[in-house]
């Protein structure tokens, strides 16, 4: 069987017809609607709402912690966009490893991380819909998220134009907060006004500190924490920019955030002012805490909002049109129901949208008041896929293409691997289990599409035998990085 590349002459869409696919989706996506998407599904704020949870388990390094996570993701960034220049396609994962190393191999990377794409969203909705509550005591939970799940919805199905002026718009208030929490904490730290706070790079590094457990504990929080910069490969099909665009933007949202993150860190770690740590029931809320003490009631309430709305509808918009790109990929390539692969007139995936809403609106019912549980699920599901996608690399590439280029296609899938490998290994038990009970239920889905189609699933009509025919690598392809 040949092995076809994407050939970088050859037109968005005469690269999809490559694969035997027709262009359904919308192309209108720029490289730098790509970033913007890939900034927002990862948050810049995000660390708002964990800070005292970290500060706590890392001895008050948690710029720190951000650092080793940007080193340890770095490996899966490259690793995704080695892939991506090669195979152009939506489905993150599944199209990566289905072509990289084996269809079967493929379905079992998009079910695992499906499991992370479909709880996602249901995370969010949680986590936004436990805020409102402090916003508005008394009022329901459930009620909270099925409001965010209805937003999102709307959004999803108006197409991807909606999403991506969504997406600047929500960028612009995080960028700006980001800007005013700066401003808040220099001026609160030069000014002496909370007792003991000032600038250090204690945070950073003490070495007096960082141990090989410490470092260890920070990784798997660390690496966590950066989840969904992955996403922007599953709107491949929907790029108008050149191949190798999606991996750019991956790794450029990847740095990008990591300064975001390890700026804020650092400012609210000198503003807690050496303490040891915060009290269990205060590390909840231990950054609008310090916005609190560093300014006024009246800013803390402000950056409160912001982060519920950032979690609730702008990551979680991101999120449900992740999810319902994986769903209409997977169904498309017959290894899910076909209904899921339907485009409306908006040419979106509408019926996967629906059913990412539908299942959404289920499962908060379920997970409200268990977010722990719901997490560590979706750690499986990434870290599963993020394994197979770094052996994809190295089939690909070294095995089938004879790539020579050993530093991108063997070396940095093989770190990555074992990063990831660690992190998965001291994953919590329940995630482990709960997991590996996915997978079993996976396999039974599997098993049930093969014994309707008599044999192992393929991916796209054509797409080992497309007209556009496949030539072995040259030298420069080879040694392309």
């Amino acid at each position: 069987m040949s092995e076809k590349t994407a050939s970088p002459e050859l037109s968005n869409q005469q690269q999809l017809e490559q694969y035997g696919y027709k262009q359904e989706l919308k192309r209108s996506v720029s490289t730098v609607d790509l970033l913007i998407y890939g900034l927002i599904f990862m948050v810049p704020i995000a660390p708002w709402a964990i800070f005292g949870t970290v500060y706590n388990a890392s001895s008050g390094m948690v710029p720190l912690v951000y650092l080793v996570g940007l080193v340890a993701m770095i490996f899966t960034a490259l690793a995704y966009a080695q892939m991506a220049k090669s195979i152009p396609l939506a489905g993150s994962v599944f199209s990566y490893v289905g072509r990289g190393i084996h269809p079967i191999a493929g379905f079992f990377a998009g079910w695992a991380i499906l499991l992370d794409y479909l709880l996602v969203p249901t995370l969010l909705y949680v986590f936004a819909a436990e805020s409102m509550i402090g916003i508005f005591p008394g009022s329901a939970r459930w009620m909270w998220a099925l409001i965010f799940v209805a937003i999102n919805t709307a959004v999803n199905l108006l197409g991807i134009s909606s999403i991506k002026m969504m997406n600047r718009v929500f960028l612009a208030i995080e960028v700006v907060f980001i800007a005013i929490f700066v401003i808040i904490a220099v001026v609160a730290l030069n000014n002496g006004t909370i007792p003991g706070a000032e600038f250090t790079t204690d945070p950073i590094w003490d070495s007096s500190k960082v141990t090989a457990p410490l470092i260890a504990s920070a990784l798997s929080i660390a690496v966590l924490s950066f989840l969904g910069f992955d996403g922007i490969s599953t709107l491949s099909e929907e790029s108008t920019g050149k191949r190798g665009g999606a991996g750019k933007a991956m790794i450029l949202a990847l740095f990008i955030v990591a300064f975001c993150f390890v700026l804020q860190t650092w400012l609210a770690s000198a503003l807690a002012g050496g303490r040891d740590s915060f009290p269990e029931g205060e590390a909840g809320n231990a950054f609008f805490d310090l916005v609190r003490a560093a300014s006024n009631s009246g800013w803390a309430t402000a950056f409160f909002v912001v982060n519920v709305l950032a979690v609730g509808i702008a990551n979680a918009m991101a999120a449900q049109a992740a999810t319902s790109r994986l769903l209409f990929s997977m169904s498309r390539d017959k290894q899910l129901p076909a209904f899921l692969s339907k485009i409306n007139a908006r040419k979106v995936p509408q019926a996967a949208i629906l059913v990412v809403s539908a299942l959404s609106a289920v499962l908060v019912l379920f997970f409200v008041g268990q977010i722990n549980v719901i997490a560590s699920l979706v750690n499986f599901g990434a870290l599963f896929g993020f394994m197979l996608l770094h052996v994809s690399v190295v089939v690909h590439y070294v095995v089938k293409k004879k790539s020579r280029n050993w530093l991108l296609h063997l070396v940095v899938p093989v770190i990555g691997f074992l990063i990831i490998g660690y992190v998965l290994v001291n994953a919590a038990p329940e995630a482990k289990i709960g997991g590996l009970i996915w997978l079993v239920l996976g396999a039974g889905v599997f098993l049930y599409y093969r014994s309707r189609g008599g044999a192992a699933p393929t991916l796209g009509q054509g797409a080992d035998d497309a007209a556009v025919a496949s030539t072995p690598a040259t030298d420069s392809e080879r040694h392309d990085a």
